[in-house]
């Protein structure tokens, strides 16, 4: 048998050595904890839909009444778990030309704002000014929902309680305008603040007004039963009931 030569042997062990080298090199780990977390990374945070401005409210919610050259235009939004689940156009201009303008841009406008969940929604073509009404009274709706949004004080019930009061609602016999305190998301007080008086007025109003305090804060709603007798003063009472509870954010 012949005997390997010295330099033969040197070679082939140089050349053991050179592979072993490179196949630990091969089977460095596929990812490491460093390199796993700069591919996948954190989940990114969740947008706020209100941009770090303070959550909005839940409930319905009524803005301003915007003016336009064509009529007002008058947005309410249904807010749920923070976020715009409905809007619509309460007011908006009629008559002629701004029938078909409003019937066209109106639900356009609708639908961009519960997408966009802000008031910064494009105008629709040809309702110049119909949209810029649209979006001033849908930003005081959402202020509005911002304002009732319940603050985190750490002070209890008593500090979340707030007085709210609606809008005078005009009746044949005179206005109604009711005050409610709500606390910890119900009616705990309404009281109506103005009632149609003198006459009559005064035996229907001392009447009909204990009856429909009571009835606002069983319900927790403006959906309450007109009191017998009582029937131009009880829809004015329940008008100005929900004007207080779109403020109060619902």
């Amino acid at each position: 048998m012949r005997k390997s030569h010295p330099v033969r042997r040197a070679v082939l062990a140089t050349a053991a050595t050179v592979s072993g080298i490179v196949l630990l090199l091969s089977l460095k780990p596929a990812s490491d904890p460093g390199s796993a977390e700069a591919v996948g990374g954190a989940p990114p945070a969740a947008e706020s839909v209100q941009g770090g401005a303070r959550p909005i409210g839940d409930g319905t919610v009524t803005g301003d009444a915007a003016r336009t050259q064509y009529g007002a235009v008058q947005v309410r939004l249904t807010v749920s778990g923070g976020r715009i689940t409905k809007a619509e156009a309460v007011q908006a201009p009629k008559g002629g030309q701004s029938d078909q303008v409003t019937s066209n841009a109106v639900p356009r406008l609708n639908q961009a704002a519960v997408q966009a969940q802000s008031a910064d929604i494009d105008a629709v073509s040809g309702a110049t000014y119909t949209s810029a009404g649209y979006k001033e009274s849908l930003q005081s709706a959402l202020d509005k929902a911002r304002a009732s949004a319940p603050a985190d004080t750490g002070g209890g019930d008593a500090a979340q309680a707030r007085t709210v009061t609606g809008e005078a609602a005009q009746t044949q016999y005179g206005p109604v305008q009711v005050r409610i305190t709500v606390s910890g998301g119900r009616i705990t007080k309404a009281e109506a603040v103005q009632a149609p008086k003198g006459g009559q007025s005064d035996q229907v109003t001392s009447d009909a007004v204990p009856k429909l305090n009571q009835a606002a804060v069983q319900a927790g709603t403006a959906d309450i039963d007109a009191v017998s007798g009582a029937t131009y003063t009880s829809a004015g009472y329940k008008e100005s009931l929900q004007s207080a509870l779109d403020k109060a954010g619902g």
